[in-house]
């Protein structure tokens, strides 16, 4: 039995090769999915199962792209009701690859329809060695039951039975392997090793030291942290079956005045990629910025409209296809061309531009400390702004500016604080678009102005492996 794991940073995601001999499986796969065919021809493997453990919310799967590849079979859990070519399977379903026998667990709570793959290496021994818990055990954490609001108590009351009456009930040597780690939205408070133990977690996981129900039903329907808009589409994608991503065209390169032209089109919009200092400096009008140096794929699945073609501006033509798998592993498909020459080409040419003043914590603790009139909105998330913030700042994430704006006066002098200067962008990007016009990004965020010596350091800004949603 072998085992190899991929991580994806950003999204926090783990899929893992689990082979034999000959013969493989792909459990949870990435939508770009080379890099597990050439994983398995390195080690003269054939792939033969794909297994889904559910319904992804946070990302699209390589499923389909993957078996029409190679021909392997995907496996789904069969409370799914997938509608793409699949072996439906449930709670005391086993199938074998070689000598590794494979017993399905329900195992809802993080999604209705959840399953866990039980791993027994029969050429060993006969108990069970491994399990591939998708999102209902992490390391440290557990899956979150709110990202379906309706039945989130009813979830969180499953999921305590899936750990305590399944998983848990496994042997204590039994390897823990999540599709999550630190920096994912599936959970709340996820460590940063990547696989664990059953013992392990049992003793110290804190979530499974709840042990009474409603206790444990109320800790994970309360003060979670909050949930993307594409979660819930990436489900609906991800149970229907995703485009076939390899047929998907390359981005086209665009004159200044092709991209102009396509930029006024109906159900079009402008995505900004580059550094924050270099989108403060010029950017094309109306344009949303997501650096691509922040969480890039968690953001632009967020806030960017579904539906819309994709028109980039980036440093450089390299950027823009790495940026178009990012986009297309949250479900931003339509990816149609980016700026040639970039913003160089664009000026250039003539064409029109706007502005974001970036002003250093320095210049910020100025206008503070000199009483100038400016409103100072905290883009971060409600968990950062409790550890620490600026005293009059306004906590508005930056995801809720998109229809939060209403709460600020039109002619107010703004500056939209974070945690590094990444979501702030995002958010002064989102004000200009709704006719906001004196605003200011603070570069280097609160972390800056922590190391400024203007204020203590905040504890959660800090975690070096946190959440990813925290900052960069």
């Amino acid at each position: 039995m072998f085992v190899q794991q991929f991580f994806v940073k950003g999204l926090a995601h783990s899929s893992y090769l689990l082979g034999g001999n000959e013969t493989c499986a792909i459990i949870d796969p990435q939508r770009d999915v080379e890099i597990y065919l050439d994983a398995a021809k390195a080690m003269n493997m054939k792939i033969t199962h794909i297994l889904e453990t559910h319904l992804h919310a946070d990302f699209i799967s390589g499923h389909i792209d993957l078996a029409k590849k190679n021909g392997a079979v995907i496996y789904a859990p069969k409370s799914g009701k997938c509608k793409f070519p699949h072996k439906a399977v449930s709670e005391g379903n086993t199938f074998k690859i070689e000598n590794m026998e494979i017993k399905v667990l329900d195992t809802p709570g993080h999604t209705p329809e959840h399953i866990s793959y039980v791993v027994t290496d029969t050429a060993r021994g006969q108990d069970p060695v491994g399990v591939f818990c998708g999102d209902t055990l992490f390391v440290g954490d557990v899956g979150r039951p709110d990202l379906f609001p309706g039945i989130a108590q009813k979830l969180a009351e499953k999921l305590y039975h899936s750990l305590h009456d399944k998983l848990l009930k496994l042997p204590p040597f039994c390897e823990v392997y999540p599709a999550h780690g630190a920096g994912s939205l599936c959970g709340r408070a996820m460590g940063a090793k990547r696989a664990s133990t059953i013992g392990y977690e049992k003793k110290y996981n804190a979530a499974l030291q709840i042990r009474n129900i409603k206790k444990f039903i109320a800790s994970l329907t309360t003060n979670m942290p909050p949930a993307p808009d594409h979660f819930s589409r990436c489900s609906a994608i991800n149970r229907d079956g995703p485009a076939l991503a390899y047929k998907m065209p390359p981005v086209a390169p665009l004159s200044p005045d092709q991209f102009e032209k396509k930029s006024k089109k109906a159900g079009t919009i402008i995505l900004d990629i580059r550094s924050y200092e270099a989108f403060g400096g010029q950017h094309i009008q109306g344009a949303w910025h997501i650096d691509f140096g922040g969480n890039f794929a968690t953001f632009a699945g967020w806030v960017l409209p579904p539906g819309r073609d994709i028109l980039l501006v980036t440093a450089n033509p390299a950027q823009a296809s790495e940026a178009a798998v990012w986009l297309r592993r949250v479900g931003l498909d339509r990816v149609i061309g980016y700026l040639e020459g970039g913003m160089f080409a664009w000026m250039k040419d003539g064409k029109p531009a706007s502005h974001v003043c970036q002003i250093s914590a320095v210049e910020l603790n100025d206008i503070i400390r000199k009483g100038d009139k400016m409103t100072l909105i905290d883009a971060r998330a409600p968990r950062e702004y409790e550890a620490y913030h600026i005293k009059g700042a306004i906590n508005i994430p930056a995801p809720d500016l998109r229809t939060r704006f209403k709460e600020i006066g039109k002619g107010a002098s703004i500056a939209v604080v974070c945690s590094t200067g990444h979501r702030s962008s995002l958010g002064a990007s989102i004000l200009k678009q709704n006719g906001f016009e004196d605003v200011c990004n603070v570069a280097g965020g609160m972390t800056g102005f922590n190391a400024a010596g203007f204020a203590p350091v905040c504890p959660v800004c800090v975690i070096p492996h946190g959440p990813a949603f925290l900052g960069k």
